[in-house]
């Protein structure tokens, strides 16, 4: 992973169903991000929940993909 690159991580199927379930949606309605995204942590398939967290300006965002 390089310096400027935001952390992403692999949701847990726990945390996949609650998060859907929190924000009230379904996986098709979630972002897409390819399979072979440089950025995905080792172990990534089709079908899992990545969350990006960006800093900017002190400020962290959060940000859900689907891997497809």
């Amino acid at each position: 992973m390089h310096i400027l690159q935001p952390k992403h991580s692999k949701l847990s199927q726990k945390e996949a169903s609650e998060l859907l379930a929190k924000y009230n949606v379904s996986l098709t309605q979630l972002p897409k991000i390819n399979l072979n995204d440089p950025g995905l942590p080792e172990g990534c398939q089709i079908g899992d929940i990545i969350k990006v967290e960006r800093k900017s300006a002190g400020k962290a965002a959060v940000y859900y993909r689907l891997v497809v």
